[in-house]
């Protein structure tokens, strides 16, 4: 029994990212996830970290600082995840997935480019709730980068936008409650 809902459950999840990841020739979407999916990567998600710590003032700079503290916890789990459940990434294991030339190689679960981009919005999206209609978009386009570009399977962009998400939340109210006098000026 437990096993049928298990195949069943893995059957869907293939499905919904082939649904995705069989648009890969599509001039116009090739552009826009291989270029939108960097957002989510270490060097975008770093460098907009410290450029808002260190250029910005007073509860935008704490709210940066939150989404520095989310980025790093939440990476603890995903490098322990990843080594613990191995799981291979899609391009591996499914026949005719469309990837590109040079893809990652080390283990797909949970997908760390979705997890970066979640953590670091969130903090933002809390302080300043009308942020949520244009960052939430784009964090959800991260995270169909990594399937339209064979790099997950769905469970692994779910994943990472779960621990993001939670992670945001947890250090924006450690650092709100760390500091409450800044956050009631604003």
């Amino acid at each position: 029994m437990k096993t049928k809902i298990m195949l069943n459950m893995y059957d869907f999840e293939c499905r919904l990212f082939r649904s995705v990841n069989r648009h890969f020739d599509r001039k116009f979407l090739n552009i826009y996830f291989r270029n939108i999916t960097h957002i989510g990567g270490a060097t975008a998600t770093i460098f907009t970290c410290l450029m808002l710590i260190f250029f910005t003032t007073n509860s935008v700079r704490f709210t940066a600082i939150a989404s520095a503290l989310s980025l790093l916890l939440s990476h603890i789990p995903v490098a322990f995840v990843k080594k613990v459940y191995p799981r291979k990434r899609p391009y591996i294991t499914l026949l005719e997935t469309k990837v590109p030339a040079n893809p990652l190689e080390d283990h797909s679960f949970p997908s760390g480019h979705t997890t970066a981009i979640f953590s670091v919005i969130i903090p933002f999206v809390i302080f300043m709730p009308s942020l949520a209609v244009i960052v939430l978009p784009i964090a959800a386009s991260v995270g169909v980068s990594r399937m339209y570009l064979g790099l997950h399977y769905p469970s692994d962009v779910l994943a990472g936008c779960l621990l993001g998400t939670t992670t945001g939340f947890v250090s924006f109210f450690v650092i709100s409650n760390l500091f409450p006098t800044i956050f009631l000026l604003s």
